[in-house]
């Protein structure tokens, strides 16, 4: 066994334990499939964009007040202003990872702020990072960046989110760790299949999507306070069900295949 494929076998052995299933070969045939390429990256472009997005939200509408909570959307604005305004211009947000306008102050009202903000602006540098890389990719293949139709993945997932405090932000917590934990799975799965390019980056990003899902889970764990077990089961089976069933439109969190499923 290689020192690469041993890194790979640790850091996915706890995800392969924490997820309720693995991914459907037929996913992995249609990702590969070099039609779906444009799409897959276009997908994976957007789900790091959502990620920054989502701990962002989380970060404001938790952790700090209004003044820091304006800094972290100055620091996103540059990347949603190329994803959602008619500039594609990289150049805006090019190595703005890092671009945060001033330090984050933690409520005094929020106990968990500052673990809050500390886990979440981490996961918000990375997320950027890959998405500047997901589009040097894309930039170096001729693949234009455009706009895809969002998947039904995190959308089921929200469906089972809690309508009160804190079971809300717990619930949204163990559905990022989901997200970010079938991420790693998939990345893994999928690389031996894609050129060596992308085999490569691909297997950089395990180390960090298996942090983030720990990071969010261990969030959900100290901010409820006590045993939330069996809430992070019922989220994961309802994950194992949307990657598991047909799926009509093929995105990176897709199920499987329609048109394998009713063959």
């Amino acid at each position: 066994m290689t020192d690469t494929q041993h890194m790979i076998n640790t850091l996915l052995s706890p995800v392969h334990q924490f997820l309720h299933c693995e991914t459907p070969d037929s996913w992995i045939e249609e990702a590969r499939k070099p039609e779906n390429l444009n799409d897959l990256l276009v997908d994976h472009c957007n789900c790091e964009l959502k990620a920054s997005q989502t701990a962002i939200y989380l970060i404001r509408k938790y952790a700090v007040d209004e003044q820091s909570g304006q800094a972290l959307l100055d620091w996103a604005k540059p990347y949603e202003n190329f994803v959602y305004g008619k500039a594609r211009d990289k150049d805006t947000f090019h190595g703005k990872k890092n671009g945060l306008s001033a330090e984050l102050t933690a409520r005094a009202d929020c106990p968990y702020g500052q673990d809050l903000i500390d886990k979440m602006v981490r996961l918000i540098k990375e997320e950027f990072h890959h998405f500047e890389q997901v589009l040097e990719i894309m930039e170096k293949r001729g693949i234009e960046y455009s706009s895809l139709n969002a998947g039904r993945y995190a959308r089921g997932l929200m469906k089972a989110v809690r309508t009160h405090e804190p079971a809300t932000l717990i619930d949204k917590l163990i559905i990022g760790a989901y997200i970010e934990a079938r991420s790693c799975e998939r990345f893994a799965k999928l690389a031996p299949y894609l050129d060596e390019e992308l085999k490569k980056f691909y297997i950089s990003l395990l180390r960090s999507e298996a942090r983030h899902y720990q990071d969010y889970l261990r969030l959900a764990e100290q901010i409820a306070g006590e045993d939330i077990s069996e809430r992070i089961l019922f989220i994961g089976q309802r994950e194992a069900e949307l990657i598991s069933s047909p799926d009509e439109r093929f995105r990176f969190h897709s199920g499987v295949p329609a048109e394998v499923a009713v063959s």
